[in-house]
């Protein structure tokens, strides 16, 4: 049994009270002997223990020890899993899958002895005022939800370094328009303005050159130069470059998650009140925190003293014969009474804003990507209907089935009334009935059909689907009472005297 350092420590102060070793041994748990021992040396066992530098077993690997030295100074980047396969492989029967672990540890302990030079990072000391950090990050996770539908978003988190004073703005991607509008959004709350704006390599600031470095959107370096900063970016593949706004990621969606929690619902009405909530009830707290250091950085930072850009992309183009149009590089329909006149479209980072001359006409979802489509059957469906014969090979046909069950009602009517005109028109007519009355309505009736195994043909939806009339209610005439007013003027009596 060994002995412990608070058994010797017993043992010393029982030594001091009477100073017999024996008695004192007995007290401690310990033999006569071991006490004698103890009170010689003057030590505790921890201090007696010495470092082992020698193997208590042969080291499996030896053997081959200087030709994997070798594989590895040679290609110091080699795994230790990778290297023991190939070991296995070249030395049939001599090792064990079990004994990766053991060799993994042996690679680790080369590469701290003898591995190459690791690269060294050093901590920065951030000057108050000095730069914004602006950086995107996912808040799927979050599980948000808008009106019951599940929210799939971004977040644009601009970042000054020195006070950690943070800011955030909903966006959809990590867009020119979404890193316009959250860099000012940030910059209009404070105020004021600091000597660098710094980002990472994204193509929203960024884009390559032959030389394989990274340059400056002109886009962005005049926006940059608009609110009075000076552009900087990191090294390809350095993140860390970006370490601050990057761990405030992390921390400002736990600290979201954490408000959800106490909020008791992750539903908001629309993505406004969404934002609202996320500047209101957890930024603002978390900023207010950091006061002292917040006003360090305003005390030195520049008024800002120029006008808010537009956060959205302006094209004029013309509304072709199939009443679409395309902007950014997509297509969007618009209503076919603007067949062949120039629209004005207005990109967002969210949505695509349609204006005749200077009348708003219409909003849409903005699609993301390129080469994509958004067509609306309600723009089509009045000309479509005219010309069934144009519907089996409308190029944008999948997209004039708002629902699945549009779709089956489809195929249904394909299967017994046969593929072809009889079914297209049909099925046309329910379309147009959702377009001119309501697409709930006759989705309902046409479940109900299915349901029933009945064929949903545009007549039986039209029976049971008809225009809702407004319901006016009955309102007796409002009868003044004359006699009240009299009540509002003076007694004449009380006029005369």
């Amino acid at each position: 049994m060994r002995v412990t350092d608070a058994q010797v420590r017993r043992l010393m102060e029982e030594i001091a009270k009477h100073g017999k070793v024996g008695r004192a041994s007995m007290m401690s748990g310990m033999d006569r002997k071991t006490g004698r021992k103890y009170v010689k040396l003057g030590q505790l066992p921890s201090q007696t223990k010495r470092e082992r530098d020698y193997r208590t077993r042969d080291d499996p690997f030896d053997r081959d020890w200087p030709l994997i030295g070798l594989k590895l100074k040679e290609a110091p980047a080699l795994e230790g899993k990778a290297l023991f396969e190939w070991l296995m492989e070249q030395n049939p029967g001599r090792y064990e899958p079990g004994q990766v672990r053991t060799f993994q540890r042996r690679v680790k302990q080369w590469r701290a002895l003898e591995g190459p030079n690791k690269e060294t990072f050093f901590a920065q000391e951030h000057r108050p005022g000095e730069a914004m950090q602006t950086d995107f990050t996912n808040g799927n996770k979050l599980g948000v939800t808008i009106c019951g539908e599940v929210f799939k978003h971004l977040l644009c988190h601009p970042v000054l370094p020195y006070s950690n004073w943070e800011w955030v703005s909903v966006c959809q991607s990590e867009s020119m328009m979404a890193l316009r509008r959250g860099m000012q959004d940030a910059l209009f709350q404070l105020g004021k303005v600091p000597k660098y704006h710094q980002t990472d390599n994204s193509t929203a600031a960024t884009h390559d050159l032959r030389s394989g470095k990274r340059a400056f959107n002109d886009e962005y370096k005049d926006l940059v130069e608009h609110l009075g900063m000076l552009p900087r970016t990191i090294a390809v593949g350095k993140s860390n470059q970006n370490g601050d706004v990057e761990s405030l990621n992390n921390a400002l969606k736990k600290r979201i998650k954490q408000h959800l929690l106490l909020r008791g619902s992750r539903d908001f009405e629309s993505t406004k009140k969404y934002e609202g909530w996320l500047r209101k009830e957890v930024l603002a707290r978390t900023n207010g925190i950091r006061t002292t250091k917040i006003n360090e950085e305003l005390a030195v930072m520049r008024e800002l003293s120029v006008n808010r850009l537009r956060e959205y992309k302006e094209e004029l183009v013309r509304v072709s014969r199939e009443s679409t149009i395309r902007v950014m590089y997509n297509t969007y329909s618009v209503p076919s009474r603007l067949i062949g006149e120039r629209v004005k479209a207005r990109a967002f980072d969210d949505r695509v804003e349609v204006f005749y001359g200077n009348i708003f006409q219409l909003k849409m979802k903005r699609i993301l990507g390129r080469h994509k489509h958004n067509i609306d059957y309600r723009h089509i469906i009045w000309s479509l209907v005219s010309k069934p014969g144009a519907f089996p090979r409308y190029r944008y046909r999948e997209e004039l089935f708002p629902s699945l069950v549009f779709r089956r009602a489809y195929d249904v009517l394909c299967e017994k009334l046969g593929s072809g005109y009889d079914a297209d028109l049909n099925y046309l007519r329910i379309l147009h009935k959702a377009a001119a009355v309501s697409e709930t309505d006759v989705e309902i009736a046409l479940e109900l059909m299915l349901a029933e195994d009945k064929v949903p043909l545009a007549d039986r939806v039209k029976e049971i689907v008809q225009p809702r009339e407004p319901e006016v209610p009955e309102m007796q005439p409002y009868q003044a009472n004359l006699g009240e007013y009299d009540d509002l003027l003076e007694d004449p009596a009380e006029v005369m005297s």
